[in-house]
C-alpha cells in the first residue's frame, strides 16, 4: 500500500509542477492589447437622460448646465462608450450647453485699420468672405480663450459695394462664428435716440422685429438660428452678469439667440451647441487639442525626403535621430498651420524605413516657435 500511495503522490506532483503551457497561458491574459481609435460625436437626447449603468450621463435635462460639468463627465461616458481604446485615441464631442443668460459681455472691441488689411494681404482695403475675417481674428487673437467675442467693424465689399459693418464674432473652440451687429440707422429705427437699448427686456422686445425686417428676403427657414450682438446700457444697479454684483454704468456689448418658425422671431431656449475634444492618456479621458495627421508627399519635399518618402531611420542614416524627426516635423507643422496656438498638440505619423517599410508616429506640442516631442 505504501508504495501504491507514494507512486500517486509522485504523479500528482509531476501534474501539479510540470504543467509548461501555465506560464505561457498566464503571458498571454497579462498582454494589454491597446487600440487607438478616432471618433465625432454629437450626444443624443438619450445619452443625457439615460443611466449611467446603461451607457448615458444620468442627466435630468439633455444638457449640461456649465462646461465644468461637461468636462468632469464625459470622460467617464467615453470609458463605457469606447471601453477597448486606449493611449492616443480621440474624441471630438459636441453637446448643449445651457446659458444662464445665453448672452455674453463684450471682451474685445476693435476696428480693421488700413494696415490690417495690408499686412494680411487685402490689397483693396476690405473683407470678400467670411473666410477672410476668420483668418484674420486668428492671426488678431490666436491664443483666443473658448467665447472670446469680438466686437469687429471692418469693410466688406458684396455685390459691387463696399459696406461697413459692425458684427459680433465669437470663438467657440477654435472656430469663429459670427453674429448679426444692429447698425446705427438700425437702432434709430427702433426708436432709440442712442445706438443702444437701455433695458434687456426691450432688447429681447425689439430685435425679433428687427429680424424679420433685416431677413425679409434672406429665406430664412423655420428652425434657424440667428445670434445678435446688441449693445445695452448697464447702470450700477443692475446685475446684468448674473453674478451677484452690480456692474459699473457703460455701454458693454451683449450676444443673444433668436429662433426662427417660419413667421416670427422669438428668444431661443438658452441651449447652444459646443464641442470638446478629449485625449486618452493611456489611463483617462482628458481634454485636449490633438490632432492626428499623416505626412504627405509634400511635406516630405518640403524636408528633402521625397526621393523615397519616408524617413530612413537605419544606423547612421539621416533620420536615425529622434531629434532630427521632430526637427524636420516641426517645420513642416510650421509650414501647413501657420496660426496653430502656443500648446496645440499633433499626433503624426510619418513612413519609415529600417530595412523594411513600416509606419511610426510622434506626439508633439507647439511650444514658443517650434514643435517639441511631448
Amino acid at each position: 500500500m505504501k508504495k501504491i500511495f507514494y507512486s500517486f503522490a509522485i504523479l500528482s506532483l509531476l501534474f501539479t509542477a510540470c504543467n509548461p503551457m501555465e506560464d505561457i497561458y498566464e503571458e498571454i491574459d497579462a498582454i494589454e492589447t491597446v487600440i487607438s481609435g478616432e471618433a465625432k460625436i454629437t450626444l443624443s437626447e438619450t445619452d443625457y437622460t439615460d443611466d449611467v449603468e446603461d451607457g448615458g450621463l444620468g442627466l435630468s435635462f439633455p444638457n449640461f448646465s456649465s462646461l465644468d460639468d461637461a468636462k468632469s463627465m464625459l470622460p467617464a461616458f467615453l470609458k463605457a462608450k469606447y471601453p477597448a481604446w486606449g493611449k492616443e485615441s480621440l474624441a471630438e464631442v459636441t453637446f448643449q450647453l445651457y446659458n444662464k443668460k445665453n448672452d455674453e459681455k463684450s471682451l474685445a472691441i476693435y476696428e480693421v485699420t488700413d494696415a490690417d488689411y495690408t499686412d494680411n494681404g487685402h490689397t483693396y482695403g476690405n473683407f470678400d468672405s467670411f473666410s477672410d475675417i476668420s483668418d484674420f481674428l486668428n492671426v488678431k487673437y490666436p491664443t483666443a480663450e473658448p467665447r472670446l467675442l469680438v466686437s469687429l467693424t471692418y469693410k466688406y465689399y458684396s455685390g459691387g459695394t463696399t459696406y461697413t459693418l459692425n458684427n459680433g464674432f465669437i470663438n467657440n473652440y477654435g472656430t469663429w462664428e459670427m453674429s448679426t451687429g444692429i447698425s446705427d440707422d438700425e437702432y434709430a429705427a427702433m426708436g432709440e435716440g442712442r445706438a443702444q437699448f437701455s433695458y434687456e427686456d426691450e432688447a429681447y422686445e425689439k430685435i425679433p422685429t428687427f429680424l424679420l425686417d433685416k431677413f425679409k428676403y434672406d429665406g430664412k427657414e423655420a428652425g434657424d438660428i440667428e445670434g445678435v450682438m446688441y449693445k445695452l446700457y448697464v447702470t450700477d444697479t443692475q446685475d446684468i452678469d448674473g453674478d451677484g454684483r452690480t456692474d459699473d454704468s457703460a455701454v458693454y456689448s451683449f450676444v443673444a439667440f433668436f429662433i426662427y418658425d417660419g413667421a416670427t422671431w422669438t428668444k431661443y431656449n438658452n441651449v447652444i451647441d459646443e464641442t470638446i475634444k478629449f485625449g486618452h492618456d493611456g489611463a483617462n479621458w482628458v481634454p485636449d487639442n490633438t490632432i492626428k495627421y499623416t505626412l504627405t508627399a509634400a511635406d516630405y519635399a518640403l524636408v528633402g525626403n521625397d526621393r523615397y518618402g519616408n524617413f530612413d531611420v537605419r544606423s547612421g542614416k539621416d533620420e536615425e535621430l529622434e531629434s532630427v524627426r521632430v526637427e524636420k516635423i516641426s517645420t513642416i507643422l510650421l509650414n501647413n498651420f501657420p496660426s496653430d496656438a502656443e500648446g496645440q498638440k499633433y499626433i503624426v505619423s510619418y513612413n519609415i524605413y529600417n530595412g523594411a517599410n513600416g509606419v511610426w508616429s510622434l506626439a508633439v506640442i507647439k511650444e514658443g516657435s517650434a514643435y517639441v516631442k511631448q
